[in-house]
């Protein structure tokens, strides 16, 4: 018989973390050399009085979320205000039932209002407007944290509990599917388009950002001397890696085209099997990309054929945007990212001949499995993508890679960026915050909720920043 749960949030905690990368990170047009990390407590109890903590982390990358030309410190600042504002609206949530509903609910009755009235107290500001991704960014450390805590009063690793025996509704209640699949979530609920077995160990995507040397003759003489690798050859050789992810300008179509094949003959030399090519939103025209991937087949078809996708190169407004990609997507896989805030625009995408969506807990753990769940009912792609997640924030973010299952490995790269920050995590997850043999592994992982195993790691918190409830 299913469960009916009548989980509801009483308490909220936020907390700020701030990191320093040891090299820049470069993101379009603007570079992140610092970044502020939320980290969230969430309070779930139940009609028993039983009483259970989660909790959620992720980093408030503005430059990724909400990029432009205005000031930093705004930007931040806005979304600091927007984390203090959440804490109140889930304690006055009244909803109750298990995470993914609420989750669900909260997305679609509370957020909207809640940015919307924050942006009106901005207008007056140097912030702008807040884009709804850095709303969903600021959010997705509630909604890790009410998953984690659901997952602590049902005394179950959180992904064992995405099925009928403990949810309301069933997908066909909330997903909408192309007429061809009518039935495609007709009594179906997450756990069905999930693997059966959660992998535990994953293929690790390194980062090959804009900044990063290449070779000898690019270093400064700024970088870090410490004991983690400056060049791409010495990172390949030590982490053992065979997937490599290169940014690109996606507004430079030659230098584009030498980064990519720089880095190939690198990786070529290391041993690397797969790449992929990430153009960050900055692209307007199909034709810039297929110019490249055409130059790649022409001329360097080992490197073609070794590139698995291609991720984001038009603007992530998908519905201001409405561009045909199919002449890109019948090249290679054309991966959603930045554009996949939703369900409802993985399905757009779909339309428009987008093939794969890349996941991102940072864009909310509720969200997340149900985008998974229509692009798995629509034969689409999978890939889980970083926000770069130190500390906490990786494990959900691995741990979904590991379930969904994707068309590779996961993306990680916060070992590249700021590795000492996740040094306590690391002590309790090695595998998980050092990449070997190419992989990360997630052994390590145990008990309810994300499994997280708070109480062996020795992390010291600030003082919270709100607390309500």
């Amino acid at each position: 018989m299913p469960q009916i749960l009548q989980h509801r949030v009483v308490d909220a905690a936020v907390y700020l973390l701030p990191v320093r990368t040891r090299m820049p990170l470069k993101f379009g047009h603007e570079s992140l050399t610092e970044v502020t990390c939320v980290r969230v407590r969430l309070r779930l109890t139940d009609p028993r009085g039983e009483i259970a903590d989660g909790w959620g982390e992720t980093p408030l990358s503005v430059q990724w979320s909400w990029p432009g030309s205005r000031p930093f410190a705004p930007r931040l600042g806005a979304m600091i205000e927007c984390c203090r504002r959440l804490a109140r609206a889930w304690v006055d949530f009244p909803a109750e039932g298990h995470a993914f509903d609420l989750g669900h609910d909260f997305l679609e009755q509370v957020l909207p209002g809640l940015w919307r009235d924050l942006n009106r107290s901005l207008a007056p500001t140097d912030a702008g407007t807040m884009p709804w991704l850095a709303a969903l960014i600021c959010n997705s450390a509630f909604d890790l944290a009410l998953h984690d805590a659901c997952g602590h009063l049902l005394n179950r690793p959180i992904y064992q509990t995405y099925t009928g025996d403990f949810l309301k509704r069933e997908l066909s209640e909330v997903l909408i599917p192309n007429s061809e699949n009518a039935t495609a979530f007709r009594e179906k609920f997450p756990a069905d388009f999930l693997l059966p077995k959660p992998l535990q160990t994953l293929a690790a995507w390194h980062l090959v950002g804009g900044l990063d040397p290449l070779d000898e003759g690019e270093l400064s003489g700024s970088e870090p001397v410490d004991e983690h690798p400056v060049l791409l050859a010495d990172w390949i050789q030590r982490d053992g890696l065979k997937c490599l992810k290169v940014k690109l300008r996606g507004n430079d179509s030659d230098w584009d085209y030498r980064r990519m094949v720089q880095v190939g003959r690198i990786g070529r030399a290391g041993g690397v099997n797969d790449y992929s090519a990430d153009f960050n939103c900055t692209v307007r025209d199909p034709a810039y990309v297929c110019e490249i991937l055409d130059h790649l087949e022409r001329d360097e078809p080992e490197l073609f054929s070794s590139l698995l996708y291609v991720e984001q190169p038009f603007p992530y407004e998908l519905e201001e945007h409405s561009i045909d990609v199919r002449a890109v997507s019948r090249r290679k896989p054309l991966f959603l990212d930045e554009s996949a805030h939703d369900w409802r625009l993985v399905r757009l995408g779909l339309e428009l001949g987008w093939t794969g969506v890349a996941l991102k807990t940072c864009k909310t753990q509720t969200g997340a499995l149900l985008s998974a769940c229509w692009a798995r009912a629509h034969g689409m792609q999978i890939m889980v993508q970083d926000l770069t997640n130190p500390m906490l924030a990786q494990i959900p973010h691995c741990l979904l890679a590991a379930n969904v299952g994707t068309i590779r490995g996961v993306e990680t790269n916060a070992m590249q960026f700021y590795p000492a920050a996740s040094e306590p995590e690391a002590v309790v997850h090695p595998g998980l915050y050092r990449r070997q043999g190419g992989c990360v592994e997630l052994d390590s992982i145990s008990g309810p909720g994300f499994g997280y195993r708070l109480n062996d790691i020795s992390r010291k918190l600030p003082q919270p920043i709100v607390e309500y409830g």
